[in-house]
């Protein structure tokens, strides 16, 4: 069986921030095409709700389809991630595939997370007592600052290893595998997911 690449998607539906006060607040939000072999096969949208007092909530949906010869995939993928004075609370994310339908959630008890990933072929379970604060959903919306060393993968329920590279690129490792953040004016325009068949480029709409 063809090992499907839904590792390489990280994604929630798009808020919108409810009006607060004499003004509405307004959700930021960031509009992605996906390409495999420079076709055109999906889109990713990130959105950043407006604060509502210490509380942000950050969403990523995908939803990709690729026929290729005997090469077939479908995900629709969500992540939603709730932080509070900067501080990760709950993070949740659902993938539904021609594979199945997958899992992984990171909730803060009060002083640990109790992390659980069941997805398509990665299935882990942990406990965390350091309070997450960075996200991959958090790379969307600005350049990580310097020196950040990790990001919550909320997909695995672990962490990225996040490196500077030169020209705006951030490199994301995890166990053998790469992704490439390309930043404009601290803004994210492009995503490269390595991939052995074909990598999956992620470019910022205008």
């Amino acid at each position: 069986m063809m090992r499907l690449p839904t590792l390489f998607f990280l994604s929630s539906l798009p808020l919108l921030a409810a009006a607060q006060g004499p003004k509405a607040a307004v959700a930021e939000v960031r509009r992605y095409g996906i390409e495999v072999a420079g076709l055109r096969v999906g889109t990713m949208t990130a959105t950043r709700q407006a604060p509502v007092g210490a509380d942000v909530t950050y969403a990523l949906v995908s939803d990709v389809k690729v026929n290729f010869l005997f090469y077939h995939l479908k995900i629709y993928y969500q992540v939603t991630n709730h932080f509070r004075s900067g501080q990760l609370l709950l993070s949740t994310v659902e993938a539904h595939t021609n594979q199945g339908d997958f899992s992984s959630r990171a909730e803060w008890k009060g002083d640990h997370y109790d992390i659980v990933a069941d997805q398509y072929k990665h299935h882990y379970r942990a406990t965390e007592t350091q309070p997450i604060r960075y996200a991959v959903t958090n790379m969307f919306f600005g350049e990580p600052p310097a020196g950040q060393a990790r990001a919550f993968a909320e997909y695995f329920g672990d962490y990225f290893a996040l490196s500077r590279g030169q020209n705006g690129a951030w490199h994301a490792l995890r166990d053998g595998r790469e992704d490439e953040y390309q930043y404009a004016n601290s803004q994210l325009i492009t995503i490269i997911k390595k991939n052995p068949l074909k990598n999956f480029i992620i470019r910022l709409e205008k």
